[in-house]
């Protein structure tokens, strides 16, 4: 399959049209299985079922080279589901991300304020030689394009530390392509699958009318090295 690609349709589907082994990192922000609604009435395909949950962590395993680096997003009140998922697929849980916000997403019995991510190994990559803290801060991306969409500050270190220059990232939850512009500009190739026609077609506009300046690029490795 051709890299820089953004495919519409099920990843279940196509995840396993990949070649085994072909990809050097997984980043991706699979639905949280919470029947989410944002405040403008927006859902996410998939959110009101596990079904895809088991085989689509096995698809993702079957497709990540050996000695590589998977990040997941998930939703706490399903811990339990995904890391049967991953565990079932063959993943092991190697760290946990804390993604702590400035604002309240919503309010029940507590303010939640912070998102969070697992870090998954298939066999035993290297260290990395710059590594980054389990608590990354959160910016508002403002949710303008997908109802859980995710920041750039959040995910380009995130692709930094784990996949080297060279490397094919997968989204198969690839949303409003978030993840994919990040690895654009750190120079990766990429493969997004995304279900939905709507994000799909942001995603894809996304990725074709943003050109990354060297500028941008730079700056950002500027401030990683500072952390």
């Amino acid at each position: 399959m051709h890299t820089n690609t953004l495919i519409h349709g099920d990843c279940l589907r196509i995840l396993p049209t990949l070649a085994a082994g072909s990809i050097q990192f997984i980043l991706t922000d699979p639905p949280y299985i919470t029947r989410y609604q944002s405040r403008d009435g927006r859902t996410v395909p998939n959110d009101d079922n596990d079904r895809w949950l088991k085989p689509a962590f096995a698809y993702m395993y079957r497709a990540l080279a050996k000695d590589s680096f998977c990040v997941s997003f998930y939703g706490w009140p399903q811990a339990d589901k995904f890391m049967q998922a991953y565990k079932t697929a063959g993943f092991r849980v190697e760290g946990h991300f804390a993604f702590p916000k400035r604002y309240t997403s919503s309010t029940r019995y507590v303010r939640y304020q912070h998102e969070c991510a697992h870090l998954l190994t298939k066999g035993n990559p290297l260290y990395p030689k710059e590594t980054i803290g389990d608590v990354i801060d959160w910016t508002y991306s403002g949710n303008r394009l997908h109802p859980t969409q995710k920041p750039l500050s959040v995910l380009l270190p995130l692709i930094e530390t784990f996949s080297r220059p060279e490397a094919t990232v997968l989204d198969p939850f690839a949303g409003s392509g978030s993840s994919l512009l990040a690895a654009k500009m750190l120079g990766r190739s990429y493969i997004g699958i995304e279900l939905d026609a709507k994000y799909h077609a942001i995603a894809r506009r996304r990725l074709e009318a943003e050109r990354i300046p060297p500028a941008a690029v730079a700056r950002h490795a500027q401030a990683f090295a500072t952390q």
